[in-house]
């Protein structure tokens, strides 16, 4: 057992009784493999579950107040890794057994190369530090109020002080000069200044369509389709070039006579692809990327700077809304498929009582409501033909037409009556799923 040597410190001791909170989920360690094992071997299993939960909260903490780090699950656990591996150094420094440890952690230098490559202000790193560790040491004294026996509290509290505020004036001068050396070689780089240029693009500041060409080696005046790329579940962006490749491959297939592929921090790639004329929705057919976590979502085609413009936001909406399907058919999704969803699901609140109200007890998440639901859904995407949704469906004409009279009844008016609201909640049914329907014994 960790602590039980006869060197250990009251410190030790009342650490290594750090426990998870109940009732809050304990995540998935952020930080290193090697990090994990060593700070359990070094205190105990407890305690690094416990930090991995204040670590977790910390960067909820930092989104929460600076929007920037946020952006997307992929950015989240990319920023989690600093605070979390933090948590745990900080244990270690605030026992006895740190002695010869840096502050820094491999992690949080990672998430430095991610904020310089986001855009991301220093000043706005280092408030970033400020708040996590302020909630951090919160978290440490009232565990120790709660672990510490009175009349040992005050000298503890005043250890954890010392040490916090030691440690966070090491962390904070490694950051701020890792961060600077990782900028000005960043700001010097081919990506770094192609990427500028790509952002400026987008948010209409750059608008000289010829020079801009020119620097980015692929011609903005013709017909764009843009895709974003991503790993589910979400991986290091160490695996980013895997990202790039498929975003290459998948152009390929559409058509694509010339690329553009920029990273956007770990584990995330916004591409486009051009020609003289795409189809109007291009796909990339039987292609599947090396590895199955890759995932896609793609744009409509576009002309000229403004369709360069469009087609990025549908591919970041497809994703959106590509993201929050419960159970995805496939590695891709295109913003042709997923535009009234997309639309519609900005607030899902909103899309799940529209939902409940049209549908009414055909809005059930049960399997009898989810045969009806898909059978109208069909039959009203083939022009209310029972031959073709039976088709479709695979099933009988004759039980086609007794699935629609049966809704038409539950739901209480012919369903011809209100065909485009009832066509709506049921694509958004088919779509979000148990999102917007209502559980069995509700």
């Amino acid at each position: 057992m960790p602590g039980n040597d006869a060197d250990a410190t009251d410190a030790d001791l009342w650490l290594q009784r750090l426990h998870p909170i109940p009732g809050v989920a304990i995540p998935e360690p952020a930080s290193r493999p090697t990090t994990v094992a060593d700070a359990v071997e070094r205190l105990g299993k407890g305690p690094v579950e416990w930090a991995c939960q204040v670590g977790y909260a910390m960067t909820e903490r930092i989104i929460a107040e600076i929007p920037d780090f946020g952006g997307g699950p992929e950015q989240f656990e990319s920023l989690r890794m600093g605070p979390e591996s933090s948590v745990i150094r900080s244990l270690i420094w605030i026992s006895s057994k740190g002695e010869g440890l840096p502050a820094i952690t491999e992690e949080a230098l990672r998430g430095d190369v991610d904020f310089v490559r986001r855009g991301i202000s220093l000043d706005k790193v280092l408030r970033g530090v400020r708040l996590g560790h302020a909630q951090m040491t919160k978290a440490f004294l009232d565990s120790c109020r709660e672990l510490v026996p009175e009349a040992e509290r005050v000298e503890q509290m005043q250890i954890i002080s010392e040490n916090l505020f030691r440690y966070i004036d090491d962390f904070s001068g490694e950051m701020a000069a890792t961060y600077l050396s990782e900028r000005e070689r960043w700001t010097v780089s081919a990506a770094a200044a192609k990427a500028e240029i790509i952002r400026h693009v987008l948010d209409g500041s750059r608008a000289d369509r010829a020079e801009a060409s020119r620097q980015l080696g692929y011609d903005l005046s013709r017909q764009h389709v843009a895709l974003t790329l991503w790993f589910d579940p979400v991986r290091n962006s160490a695996d980013t070039p895997e990202l790039e490749a498929a975003a290459m491959d998948a152009l390929a297939r559409m058509g694509a006579t010339k690329t553009l592929v920029m990273p956007v921090g770990g584990g995330r790639v916004w591409a486009w692809g051009s020609r003289a004329s795409f189809p109007s929705r291009p796909t990339a057919g039987d292609y599947r990327p090396a590895k199955a976590d890759v995932r896609m979502a793609v744009g409509t085609p576009g002309e000229d700077i403004a369709g360069f413009r469009r087609s990025h936001r549908e591919a970041k909406a497809a994703e959106q809304t590509f993201r929050m399907i419960s159970r995805p058919a496939g590695w891709d999704a295109y913003y042709a498929d997923l535009a009234i969803a997309s639309l519609l699901s900005a607030d899902m609140d909103a899309a799940k009582d529209f939902v409940v109200r049209e549908l009414g007890v055909l809005a059930k998440d049960n399997a009898n409501a989810a045969d009806l639901r898909s059978t109208v859904l069909c039959y009203l995407e083939e022009e209310s033909s029972p031959h073709a949704a039976a088709q479709l469906l695979f099933v009988s004409r004759n039980t086609v037409a007794y699935r629609v009279k049966r809704a038409s009844e539950l739901l209480g008016y012919d369903i011809a009556e209100r065909r485009f609201e009832l066509q709506t909640a049921l694509v958004l049914a088919d779509v979000f799923g148990s999102q917007v329907l209502v559980a069995e014994g509700q």
